[in-house]
C-alpha cells in the first residue's frame, strides 16, 4: 500500500481505477444461471447497461457465457463482486 496525494492509504493494483472492466461468467444454459448471475452483478453495479451484456452459447448450447462490461471504481468493488459470484452454485467459472 502507498499513500496518495491526500495522504490516504491506497492499495496498489495492476488495473488503473476507475475503469471499464469486462467480466466473463460461465454456467449451464439451463436453469437460473443467467438470472442469478445478472442479479448479483446488478447488485454491485446498479447502473449496469443491458447493452453492455453479451451472451454466447457453447456449440451444443449446453453452456452460456456472459461477457459483461462494468465501470469499476475500485479493486475492493470487484473483489466483493467476484466473491459473491464464486458462492453461487449455478456459476461454473468467473474470469
Amino acid at each position: 500500500m502507498t499513500k496518495n496525494s491526500n495522504g490516504h492509504l491506497k492499495e496498489e493494483t495492476a488495473i488503473p481505477f476507475p475503469c471499464d472492466f469486462i467480466l466473463k461468467i460461465m454456467g449451464r444454459a439451463d436453469g437460473d444461471f443467467e438470472k442469478k448471475a445478472l442479479a448479483i452483478v446488478t447488485k454491485h453495479f446498479p447502473r449496469l447497461d443491458p447493452a453492455h451484456i453479451e451472451k454466447k452459447f457453447s456449440k451444443d448450447k449446453n453452456f452460456l457465457s456472459l461477457s459483461i462490461t462494468v465501470f469499476a471504481e475500485s479493486k475492493m468493488q470487484l473483489d466483493a463482486l467476484y466473491q459473491e459470484l464464486s458462492h453461487e452454485k449455478s456459476i461454473l467459472m468467473v474470469l
